[in-house]
């Protein structure tokens, strides 16, 4: 928003000031007039002491030090720099204590920033006290500001956010949609569970802007959910305004991880987070969450949902989907690069992280930061003395990406013997410009083609990046679920979920993959015994309504006290 250009002069008698002159447009306007320390000391009498009093304006300064010197907190909304340079109260009481000193030119911003302030004073109303001049300056500034806290006065909002939670059998969830992998499913599995429920969405950027937390707000009051339910964190700002907001508004989160929670939450502090219940995919990082200062961490492998993933007839397949041997994933080429980028890393060491993505592969290690620490000392002071949050991110998302793809790249090589079809990026057209005994064909839609193109492939191969070393991923629960066969790399979480061999089909090391894939090509018969057994056990125990129940009765065992 456009501040209004002006010039202003002090007018003084007796050393002090007594009025302020305005220039604007052609025009000279007064902030008082005359009797102007009269007419602004009058206004202390319009705060009852029970209210929390902002100034739309500090203009002489007489009723901001009255209320300060009482002992009163005081904000302050006043943009107007060409006049508190001539008063010098910003200067004086910009980092008082009792006072809150707002000049964002987003009024937005400052309604928020304002109702974060309300609920650190225990939510008490506010009083708003607008000097005439700051509203005819800028009115579509001053006067949002104004009129909304005349609204949330009237409403007393704090007392309406602060309604009971879990007190019926069914919560009511209040889901942000980032619109990211697993939100449609989520909001299918609250649809067959008949839950009561309702849906704020994120912009491109994942972060909550004003409008989406002003948009969340009034979803609290109007709607009064019991929850609130995100994947991966999305809606929550790095500093942790929303979380503390929800933590004071007694509103429990549901954070879902289906991603490593180490490379998201790296980029947050968390007040709040005794209302928090992190979810994730992989049970190897209960314990960093743990760690990170989270009460309440609970293993939720990811699942399916069979109302997508399902065996077809009848649907014409291209033939070019056809194969005995195929692999859906990503080269990984891309996000190499963008997190060497990202990373800031100094150009000397370009040529060593592959080596060290290597080491980190093989290590055994969950953590590239307990790695780097404890095996390599070297890179570990490169971490540390990154300059910036992201760029310490770049880092070890670069040697997770590398490491996946150095591992992804051995898999795939030794089905080559195997003429397979790769599906994916054009990184693999780089990746294998050496090999030509393979098939490539560009992405496909996870929802549209997928379901239709696994029972394609006589085995569909499977090898899991290194974000989730101990966790299986998606695939493994999709393809059975629409009745394809399906090879993977053993996962030590594996054993949990399904029974090796009779559910699932394993390999252990690379070099195993070529014998295990002659082995079920030559074997129909077993691969429609493990499908049949994968998918029993499947619809029984891993689709996404499975999941939500979980999450549903989780939140209310945990909060509905």
């Amino acid at each position: 928003m456009s501040r209004p250009q002006y010039t202003a002069e002090a007018l003084t008698e007796q050393g002090r000031i007594i009025d302020i002159r305005i220039h604007i447009n052609g025009k000279t306007w007064h902030l008082w007039g005359r009797n102007g320390e009269a007419r602004e000391d009058a206004l202390i009498e319009t705060v009852p002491r029970d209210t929390l009093p902002v100034l739309l304006g500090s203009g002489l300064g007489h009723c901001l030090r009255t209320l300060v010197s009482e002992g009163q907190p005081v904000a302050v909304v006043d943009a107007e720099t060409t006049i508190t340079e001539l008063t010098g109260l910003r200067k004086e009481f910009g980092s008082h204590p009792d006072v809150l000193w707002l000049d964002h030119d987003d009024p937005q911003q400052t309604i928020n920033t304002l109702t974060q302030w309300q609920s650190d004073h225990g939510g008490m109303k506010f009083t708003p006290v607008a000097l005439p001049l700051y509203l005819r300056l800028n009115r579509p500034y001053y006067g949002t500001v104004a009129d909304t806290l005349k609204a949330n006065a009237t409403t007393d909002f704090w007392s309406m956010a602060r309604y009971p939670k879990f007190q019926s059998n069914s919560p009511r969830v209040l889901f942000i949609d980032s619109s990211y992998f697993l939100c449609g499913e989520i909001l299918s599995a609250l649809q067959q569970l008949d839950i009561e429920h309702r849906t704020i969405t994120l912009d491109q950027t994942g972060i909550g802007s004003n409008e989406f937390v002003e948009g969340l707000l009034k979803i609290m009051v109007d709607f009064r959910p019991d929850f609130v339910l995100t994947v991966n964190h999305f809606g929550l700002d790095r500093e942790g305004v929303l979380a503390e907001l929800l933590d004071r508004l007694q509103l429990p989160l549901a954070s879902w991880f289906v991603d490593n929670p180490h490379l998201i939450l790296h980029q947050y502090d968390h007040p709040g987070t005794a209302n928090t219940a992190i979810f994730t995919y992989d049970a190897g990082n209960l314990d960093q969450m743990r760690e990170k200062g989270f009460d309440h961490v609970y293993y939720l492998p990811l699942a399916t949902d069979p109302e997508r993933f399902h065996p077809t007839s009848g649907t014409t397949i291209p033939s070019q989907w056809k194969s005995d041997v195929s692999f859906v994933g990503n080269s990984m080429t891309a996000a190499v690069a963008n997190s060497l980028a990202a990373s800031g890393l100094p150009l000397p060491w370009h040529t060593e992280y592959e080596a060290i993505a290597k080491e980190f592969q093989q290590s055994g290690y969950l953590s590239i930061y307990e790695y780097l620490k404890d095996k390599q000392p070297t890179w570990s002071a490169i971490l540390d003395g990154l300059p910036t949050r992201e760029n310490k991110l770049g880092l070890e998302s670069l040697i997770t990406w590398e490491a996946t793809r150095q591992y992804r790249l051995s898999c795939v090589r030794q089905l080559l013997p195997l003429s397979p079809l790769i599906v994916g990026d054009d990184g693999w057209k780089d990746l294998l410009a050496d090999n030509k005994n393979w098939r490539h064909l560009g992405n496909l839609d996870y929802y549209e083609d997928l379901p239709h193109f696994y029972p394609a492939s006589k085995i569909n191969f499977n090898c899991t990046s290194r974000q989730m070393p101990g966790a299986v991923n998606q695939r493994v629960f999709d393809v059975p679920a629409c009745g394809a066969f399906l090879l993977t790399d053993y996962r030590e979480q594996m054993e949990s979920l399904f029974e090796p061999e009779t559910e699932v089909a394993v390999y252990n090391e690379p070099e195993e993959i070529p014998e295990r894939i002659k082995f079920f090509l030559k074997n129909e018969n077993q691969r429609k015994k493990i499908i049949k057994a994968a998918r029993a056990r499947i619809l029984s125990e891993h689709t996404y309504v499975i999941r939500l129940q979980r999450i549903l009765s989780t939140m209310k065992s945990t909060f509905g006290n």
